[in-house]
């Protein structure tokens, strides 16, 4: 309600009406107001660019880019372990989470340094690895990045007991012109990150199909060495068996007696051939040596041409531990789908691909 300078209360429909030219009735007990044609067609347009107005603005608030955050994560493995798997991916040569040209995945060409290029250097603690890219055209995800510079990845390792590790990834860009440095909205520390999950996930499931398939020769060794041993025991006890005796023909004549007595003879000798395993007929299973042999045979393997290299884990981008000429002998200590984990004659332990290595002949 309002005042005019009559003192006369005036509604706010009244002052509506008065102002874009309708009328006010005032009937028994109601008013009834009449607007001009197109009044409130115009009025609920205004009500309805209202409403969507303010709608980005709350859209807007939900997905603000945080820059800077980077990533802790906290990995319930030794720190050995977590350090070999980041400084594999440090030496993959690929940056994830952001990308030079729209057709790419990922920046190539990183390098693993062990000092920083564009980071501050690190004093609190742990073991520090880099990923550097230099000559960075415009990487994605970084805040008004729009020049060529250094592309920067820090991984920070940090123990937690003996059991857990403490891991933060951080990625910078700074412009090689203007020095001015742009941090991540957070995508490439979590596909950085992704990557090591990966990794160690993978050598979790191997370590596991490896302990098993540790325990299933050693009871199939077992299971054989048992054998063996039962054959033995029945040769030993066929040896000190009691000669069989002719009761039908113990009131027979000596004649008879003779060929009884020539009969209980031979038996003894029959089971002293059984267990004598140099018998030309004789043909025992295969000794605990011989099994030991066959089983070696059966996880050998041998490189095949031109060679190939011997991985530090499962992965295609992991690092290259040497090189082994054709025909190099490695051990199998671990069967997977599409790679062995295997032991060289000098004892280091890595991976190569199924298709690289052939059994032996």
């Amino acid at each position: 309600m309002r005042w005019n300078s009559k003192n006369e209360c005036r509604s706010g429909a009244q002052i509506l009406c008065a102002r874009y030219g309708g009328t006010v009735r005032v009937g028994a007990g109601r008013k009834q107001v009449i607007a001009p044609p197109g009044t409130w067609r115009w009025l609920s347009l205004v009500t309805v660019t209202l409403i969507f107005a303010a709608t980005p603005l709350v859209a807007r608030d939900k997905e603000k880019i945080s820059y800077g955050e980077g990533l802790i994560v906290n990995i319930p493995l030794p720190e050995a372990e977590v350090e070999q798997v980041v400084e594999d991916v440090a030496g993959n040569g690929v940056i994830r989470g952001t990308k030079e040209y729209n057709k790419d995945q990922y920046v190539s060409g990183a390098k693993a340094a062990s000092s920083p290029h564009v980071f501050q250097p690190w004093t609190e603690g742990g073991k520090v690895i880099y990923k550097v890219r230099t000559e960075a055209l415009d990487p994605r995800n970084f805040k008004d990045s729009s020049d060529v510079g250094t592309l920067e990845v820090r991984y920070i390792l940090q123990t937690q007991g003996e059991k857990n590790t403490v891991l933060r990834i951080n990625a910078l860009f700074e412009e090689e012109f203007r020095h001015a440095v742009h941090p991540s909205d957070g995508s490439v520390e979590n596909s950085e990150y992704k990557d090591i999950r990966e990794h160690l996930d993978a050598i979790e499931v191997m370590k596991k199909q490896d302990a098993e398939a540790i325990q299933e020769r050693k009871e199939r060794l077992a299971k054989k060495q048992n054998q063996s041993l039962q054959g033995d025991s029945s040769s030993s006890v066929a040896t000190a068996a009691p000669a069989p005796t002719l009761t039908e023909e113990n009131s027979g004549a000596a004649a008879e007696e003779n060929s009884g007595t020539e009969a209980r003879v031979e038996v003894p000798q029959a089971a002293e051939a059984a267990a004598d395993p140099s018998a030309p007929d004789n043909h025992p299973a295969l000794t605990l040596e011989q099994q030991v042999k066959e089983l070696r045979r059966q996880v050998q393997r041998v490189v095949k041409s031109p060679g190939a290299p011997l991985k530090s884990a499962p992965f295609h981008t992991a690092g290259t531990l040497q090189l082994l000429a054709t025909g190099a002998e490695v051990l199998v200590v671990i069967d997977t789908p599409y790679w062995y984990g295997v032991e060289t004659h000098d004892g280091q332990h890595g991976w190569m691909m199924r298709d690289e290595l052939e059994q032996q002949p």
